[in-house]
């Protein structure tokens, strides 16, 4: 009986049955096309979400008329599928779902506009339009074709719509059912994107995005009391749990010295040390990296800010924010930073940016941060040949940056300055600017008559990852020009350079696949089946995204390598018991202090420590040491840490907690 009235419903409404099954195929699609788990592939909870949703907002279309209720559909169906294609291709880039918040950002977004149709936009994201020409068919077969009931009369109308509407919040009460504590937990706190969207579709997440989104609003308002609690508990807990030593070897080893700080654009860990055909990547990091302290085990941990969530957590020792961006969304809460602290100790502050200073707010942020003055584009001279990709080249601005710093100097006993490169900026596409550097592979063959002949195999050349190692070679060059001009005016002398960078390049997995398994007899990658094949999997993946974390002095006195996993959150207490300045509210750790006890946590709940990489999405862990059995205690506790962490961080974000405890001690001092 069941089976023919939903046969009877389908032949009755066909339009809205292929509205229905369109839009769960294109929700389904995305998880498929995205999250490549098993769990993922068998999971009907967020089918049944979906379902639900389309259900309940389809059952309006009754209320209409034949013409309008298929306008009515369609509409929803470009909506659905706008939110599952600007998903895909917003995926590709962060591996992470979309925000609402973003909507802030776009301002940001268009002049790298074409890094995403580029590196980003894919043939994958233009499957989900199938979905809408598959409808508007069906809408023209039967457009002239009667619903079995009267269209004018409008209590039958009525009646189907609750009807539906009905059905639809019985697939919800169904789906509800099914959660778990954890479920709800992840879903209200919304750090966990992929988390939410295999548990509740993408439907139920972009609405709850929405209304997260609000949140600076609405806690402004609502909030804060908990959220200083938990700040208060957070903070006091560590004192007791975490007593690592406050002094060790390196404790003031750097005060009274100046301080250059490289922000290097997408400078991940692959280039460092790699060659082709015997010539260096990047002969100045590698030479800076073998002279001075390299921490090779260095995890960047931005959002959706990218670069400025990288001098964000740099700076600060906090995480990029859960909604939005700290540069943009919460510019005017206070922050305790390296700029700050470093001009309580004598220090003049700057920052040099060959970008417009409104990019990413920097203009607002930097001050807000403690610098005293900010070097954008406007104090450089930019023309059409000496820009590369965004704008001037690496080699124009460190050219250019020079006398500035030189007057600095001059005027101040003791300086810190930041240098934000950007040639190294995705796409990667200027190949002809970055100057001759091959990334084939060159093979000597002897011929029967004793000559040697020369071959080249393709390898890396015509990628996009080929590609990013040219522009990586260009930018190391630039910085080299630099170092040999800072050295000749003295400017290395009585100074500390500081390099980091501040993300990994945003290519796709199997660019790496390539470098990894390529044949140079076949001229492709090897098979799967091969002895020698190395499986490049999404968690190696995760593991390669590091970047490099480098400190050096021209006397060349370190000679180190910290393999001890580190995180940007972990730079300001490190280089602070260099410099001889602390933050009570930093949420890093000196990284001779904690050593091999160190967590790095990354904003979608990940985590990553000398013994295991763990996927908070998947709910499984690698083991970074084959040898070693892992206890779950240990995943579970390290899981509870990273999510306190994180809900901390935001909160210190939102309700501006520094700025707020601040005054809350200065009233007591004062009673």
């Amino acid at each position: 009986k069941d089976e023919k009235l939903v046969s009877q419903y389908i032949k009755e409404n066909p339009i809205f049955f292929a509205y229905v099954v369109v839009n769960v195929f294109n929700s389904t699609l995305l998880r498929f096309l995205t999250m490549h788990t098993v769990e993922n592939f068998l999971a009907i909870k967020p089918i049944i979400a979906d379902l639900a949703i389309i259900i309940i907002f389809g059952s309006f279309c009754f209320f209409f008329k034949n013409k309008g209720k298929s306008r009515y559909l369609f509409i929803l169906t470009i909506i659905f599928t706008a939110v599952c294609m600007i998903n895909s291709i917003y995926y590709t880039f962060y591996t992470s779902f979309a925000s609402i918040s973003m909507l802030s950002l776009t301002q940001f977004i268009a002049p790298v506009g074409d890094a995403v149709v580029e590196n980003v936009l894919q043939l994958k994201d233009l499957t989900y339009i199938v979905g809408p020409v598959a409808l508007i068919i069906v809408i023209f077969k039967f457009r002239n074709k009667k619903d079995f009931i009267n269209n004018k009369d409008k209590q039958l109308r009525k009646k189907k719509a609750i009807n539906t509407l009905m059905t639809g919040f019985g697939f919800l009460f169904v789906f509800v059912i099914t959660l778990t504590t954890l479920d709800v937990s992840r879903f209200v706190k919304q750090w966990n994107k992929e988390y939410v969207v295999m548990r509740f579709g993408i439907y139920i997440y972009q609405g709850n995005d929405l209304i997260s989104s609000l949140q600076p609003k609405i806690n402004s308002m609502f909030g804060f009391d908990k959220a200083k609690k938990n700040f208060n508990d957070y903070f006091n807990e560590r004192k007791e749990i975490e007593k690592y030593s406050s002094t060790n070897e390196y404790t003031n080893i750097f005060e009274g010295k100046n301080v250059i700080v490289l922000h290097a654009e997408s400078l991940q860990n692959v280039a460092i040390n790699r060659k082709f055909n015997g010539e260096e990547v990047t002969p100045t990091f590698n030479r800076i990296a073998k002279e001075g302290i390299y921490f090779s085990n260095f995890y960047s941990q931005v959002g959706v800010g990218t670069s400025s969530d990288a001098e964000f957590t740099y700076n600060t020792s906090l995480m990029p924010s859960k909604s939005g961006t700290a540069f943009v969304s919460y510019f005017d809460r206070e922050f305790i930073s390296t700029p700050k602290l470093l001009k309580e100790k004598g220090y003049y502050t700057f920052s040099m940016h060959g970008n417009t200073a409104d990019f990413w707010n920097r203009r607002v942020m930097h001050e807000n941060l403690g610098y005293d003055r900010f070097y954008s584009k406007a104090d450089y001279e930019v023309t059409k040949e000496n820009s590369i990709g965004l704008g001037i080249s690496d080699k124009d601005f460190f050219s250019q940056s020079v006398s500035k710093i030189k007057e600095i100097k001059e005027n101040n006993q003791l300086y810190y300055g930041l240098m934000i490169s950007l040639t190294n900026h995705t796409p990667f596409s200027d190949v002809d600017k970055y100057g001759e550097f091959a990334v084939d592979i060159k093979e000597e063959i002897t011929k029967e008559d004793g000559s040697v002949e020369v071959v080249s195999h393709p390898y890396m050349e015509e990628t996009k990852l080929g590609n990013y190692f040219k522009s990586v070679h260009y930018a190391d060059s630039a910085f080299g020009e630099f170092l040999d001009t800072m050295d000749k005016e003295g400017l290395l002398d009585n100074t500390v350079l500081i390099i980091y960078g501040d993300h990994d390049a945003r290519l796709p997995k199997k660019e790496y696949n390539k470098l990894y398994n390529y044949d140079p007899s076949l001229d492709d990658i090897k098979d799967e089946d091969a002895p020698d094949y190395y499986d490049f999997d999404s968690y190696q993946y995760e593991l390669n995204r590091k970047v490099p974390f480098m400190i050096w002095t021209k006397d060349k006195k370190f000679n180190k390598e910290v393999t001890d996993v580190m995180g940007m959150y972990d730079v300001m207490p490190t280089i602070g018991n260099m410099l001889g300045f602390s933050n009570d509210y930093a949420l890093g750790h000196d990284i001779f202090s904690i050593k091999e006890n160190n967590i790095v946590v990354f904003p979608n709940g990940n985590f990553i420590t000398n013994k295991v990489y763990y996927d908070s999405q998947k709910g499984e862990y690698l083991s970074l040491n084959s040898n070693e059995i892992i206890d779950e205690n240990y995943i579970s506790n390290n899981s509870k840490y990273a999510e306190k962490l994180l809900d901390v961080s935001n909160d210190i974000i939102v309700f501006d907690l520094i700025n707020k405890t601040k005054d809350e001690n200065l009233s007591v001092n004062k009673n």
